[in-house]
């Protein structure tokens, strides 16, 4: 039993087809989140998410709508159950976004519209198969970093994601990416793995997204936190609409610290996380940061009763 708890949101690669569709045909608010965002969107994004088809689902400008919409309904469905109230909340990339909307910081249709420009400006800043992403394993952090200055030589490739002790995702042009993940191996990385994603995200290729999305998020209104959300470009927990927005638009083209992430919220007394949407990617990572936070899930009726019982 977890006595203090921590919502977290994922990011992309979560996604599924026929992903809620238990929740959504159980309770009334799951499938009314998605008409809600369906009338933003100005497409069927449930029909989407429960028939696809995947090619679409996986679309950047068509995943992130999704995913964030579904973190809402779980998010939803826990408050109308009554459940416990985190303490903190914090979501890894696109998952940050969710985070905001559940913390009160920024409205569900504004942030529909916000992540579905992200996303299309994100997959307009890289053309398709010009940039890359690769998963490292079984180096240490500062090691992965050596490599990449390595291996940019006048391109660009940097670490994206650090999240676990011994794996940090990395991401840039596709040819510098090719020469970091041979350089790694030669450096002793126990597995090297090329990832199937259509940008590569948390780098400097996508400044000029960060910059387009920066102009947006001016436009919508910033509330103060209800619950501190701890962000990805610095692990610091805020509550502050204006420190809020600027971590936001920075974390686009900036690594996100997952692992210090999660040490930290251990770190401010929390011993058990829920993960609030599809999937079971974060807690599989944070298993591997600490095997002694206690984490459960929201992504199906049995989950959700798992994780109202912690």
């Amino acid at each position: 039993m977890a006595d203090k708890i921590a919502f977290v949101f994922p990011g992309q690669g979560s996604q599924y087809v026929g992903m809620f569709s238990g929740l959504v045909d159980n309770f009334p608010v799951a499938s009314q989140t998605f008409a809600e965002a369906s009338v933003k969107l100005g497409y069927d994004l449930l029909s989407l998410c429960i028939n696809g088809p995947d090619e679409k689902l996986n679309q950047t400008e068509y995943t992130q709508p999704a995913l964030l919409t579904a973190s809402y309904a779980a998010w939803r469905i826990w408050q109308e159950k009554g459940g416990t109230q985190p303490m903190y909340m914090a979501g890894h990339s696109l998952g940050e976004y969710s985070a905001l909307v559940c913390a009160g910081v920024i409205n569900f249709t504004d942030a529909v519209g916000l992540v579905a420009e992200r996303g299309r400006y994100m997959q307009e800043a890289v053309p398709r198969g010009t940039g890359a992403m690769a998963a490292i394993s079984g180096l240490d952090d500062e090691t992965v970093i050596d490599v990449c200055a390595k291996a940019a030589q006048d391109e660009g490739v940097s670490a994206a994601n650090f999240n676990f002790p011994a794996q940090v995702v990395i991401a840039g042009d596709a040819a510098a990416v090719d020469r970091a993940c041979l350089l790694a191996k030669e450096s002793g990385a126990r597995r090297v793995t090329p990832l199937a994603v259509s940008v590569p995200s948390h780098c400097s290729l996508m400044k000029p997204a960060a910059d387009r999305l920066h102009s947006l998020v001016n436009k919508i209104r910033f509330m103060p936190a209800a619950i501190p959300v701890v962000q990805n470009v610095d692990a610091r927990a805020r509550t502050d609409p204006d420190e809020i927005k600027q971590a936001l638009v920075l974390q686009l083209h900036q690594s996100v610290l997952w692992s210090t992430c999660v040490a930290v919220m251990q770190r401010l007394g929390i011993t058990g996380m829920i993960e609030c949407g599809p999937g079971k990617v974060l807690s599989g990572l944070i298993r591997r940061i600490d095997k002694s936070i206690v984490c459960a899930g929201i992504s199906d009726t049995v989950s959700l009763n798992t994780a109202l019982s912690m």
